[in-house]
C-alpha cells in the first residue's frame, strides 16, 4: 500500500502540473466574479420530481424511501438539545499534517482568483493559480458511552468537519434505539474551496481516491490513537457531508461500494466541479445523473439527499449548462427512483444552500433513514 500510495502521489503531482502548465499557455489568472443570489425554485416546476408535502415543520417517516416537500418554518429536532439523564460519548480531537501524507501531499490556488472556461470546452474549467501548499487537517472522533472495547462498531465519517451539531444528536438518537451505536469521524478538509483547491481535489474528483486515503491514513490513525475497533462491514458504514462534501459522501460509496452502503447528503454539489478535468468523467459529479447511475448496474447504497429552494446555481460558469444544484438533486432522484435504489430526498422550502436550520430539524430523521435496516443493538 505504502509504495502505490507514493506512486499515486508522484502521479498527481506530475498531472497538476500538467494541468496547470497547459492552462497557463491559454489564459491568465483571473479574479472571482461576484456571485448572484440564486432564485427562489418551486418544487412543483415541471420537470422536477413528483413529491409528497409535508405539514409545515414535519419531517420525513424515518423508514419511507420517495421524495418529500418540506415546508417553510424549520425548528430544531428535541434531539438536537442536550438532554437529562442520556449517556454522554466522549469526543476526541487531533490534526493531522500534510507533510504526513503519501496520497494528499496538499495544494492551494491563489486567494481572490478563480479559473476560466475553455474556450474550446466549456465545461473544462482552466485553473493557472493553483500550486502546491501545505494544509492542517482538524479531526474529531466521537465514541459513545454504549461503546464496549474490542468490538467492531459502525460509524460514519463526515466531510468538513469537526460538525459538533452530531454528537449531541447521536448520544440522543442511540439513547432512543434509532440508530446503531456508532462512532462518528468528523473530518475538516484540506482548505480552500472549488477547482484548484486542496478541498476541491479531495471532495470533486470523481475516483476512490478520497476513500482510500481515508482507508489508509484516517481510519488506521483513529483505531490506533483511542483504542477502537471500526468494523469493515460496509452496511456498518456510512459517509455523510453538504455541498461537495456531500457528493464527497456519495463518491466514497459510489467507487468503493465494498467500503460503504450507507451515504447522507445536504445541498450535494452533483455539479461539474471536478478539477483536474478529466476525458472519462468531463461533467464531473453532474456524471451521475447524466450516465454512471443510469448506466451502471444497481449498487447496494442507500442515500438520504436533500436540496434548499434557494440552493445554488452558479451563473457565472453556467456556460457549460451543469452548474444548477436542485435540478442536479432533482435529477438525482429521478434516475435513483428508476434504478430502483432505496433513497429518500427532501426539497426544503426557504432555504438555502447547505442551510443550518433545516439541518437542525432534518438530520435526527435523516439518520434514521440512512441506518434504516441495520440493528440499533448490532
Amino acid at each position: 500500500m505504502d509504495g502505490m500510495n507514493r506512486l499515486g502521489a508522484v502521479v498527481l503531482s506530475v498531472c497538476l502540473s500538467l494541468a496547470v502548465g497547459s492552462a497557463s499557455a491559454q489564459v491568465s489568472a483571473s479574479p472571482c466574479p461576484p456571485r448572484l443570489t440564486p432564485p427562489t425554485r418551486d418544487a412543483h416546476t415541471p420537470g422536477y420530481v413528483k413529491a409528497t408535502e409535508l405539514p409545515d415543520g414535519a419531517n420525513a417517516p424515518g423508514n419511507v424511501d420517495g421524495n418529500f416537500i418540506l415546508g417553510p418554518t424549520h425548528n430544531p429536532a428535541p434531539e438536537m438539545a442536550e438532554q437529562a439523564g442520556v449517556p454522554q460519548g466522549t469526543v476526541y480531537t487531533f490534526d493531522m499534517e500534510s507533510k504526513d501524507s503519501t496520497i494528499y501531499p496538499g495544494i492551494a490556488r491563489d486567494a481572490d482568483t478563480c479559473g476560466q472556461p475553455d474556450p474550446a470546452n466549456p465545461a473544462k474549467l482552466n485553473v493557472t493559480t493553483s500550486h502546491p501548499g501545505a494544509y492542517t487537517r482538524h479531526v474529531s472522533v466521537y465514541v459513545p458511552k454504549q461503546y464496549v472495547a474490542g468490538t467492531a462498531a459502525p460509524f460514519i465519517i463526515g466531510a468538513d468537519g469537526p460538525d459538533k451539531l452530531l454528537f449531541t444528536l447521536l448520544d440522543n438518537l442511540i439513547a432512543e434505539h434509532k440508530v446503531p451505536a456508532m462512532i462518528a469521524i468528523s473530518m475538516g478538509n484540506g482548505s480552500g474551496d472549488a477547482q484548484g483547491s486542496e478541498r476541491g481535489l479531495e471532495y470533486d474528483t470523481m475516483s476512490g481516491k478520497y476513500a482510500e486515503y481515508v482507508e489508509a491514513e484516517v481510519l488506521p490513525l483513529v483505531e490506533k490513537k483511542y483504542g477502537v475497533k471500526l468494523t469493515r462491514d460496509p452496511e456498518g458504514r456510512a459517509t455523510m457531508g453538504g455541498s461537495s462534501g456531500g457528493s464527497c459522501a456519495l463518491i466514497m460509496a459510489w467507487y468503493h461500494p465494498e467500503w460503504y452502503h450507507r451515504v447522507l447528503t445536504y445541498s450535494g454539489t452533483y455539479v461539474n466541479q471536478q478539477w483536474p478535468w478529466n476525458p472519462q468523467t468531463p461533467h464531473g459529479a453532474w456524471g451521475f445523473h447524466e450516465t454512471l447511475i443510469p448506466n451502471s448496474p444497481k449498487k447496494p447504497i442507500r442515500i438520504w439527499m436533500e436540496v434548499g429552494d434557494r440552493d445554488n446555481l452558479n451563473s457565472n460558469l453556467m456556460r457549460d449548462g451543469f452548474h444548477d444544484w436542485v435540478v442536479a438533486n432533482e435529477n438525482m432522484a429521478k434516475v435513483l427512483a428508476a434504478k430502483g435504489y432505496h433513497y429518500q430526498f427532501v426539497f426544503a422550502q426557504n432555504a438555502g444552500h447547505t442551510d443550518r436550520a433545516v439541518k437542525q430539524q432534518t438530520l435526527a430523521e435523516a439518520l434514521e433513514y440512512v441506518w434504516s435496516g441495520y440493528p440499533a443493538g448490532k
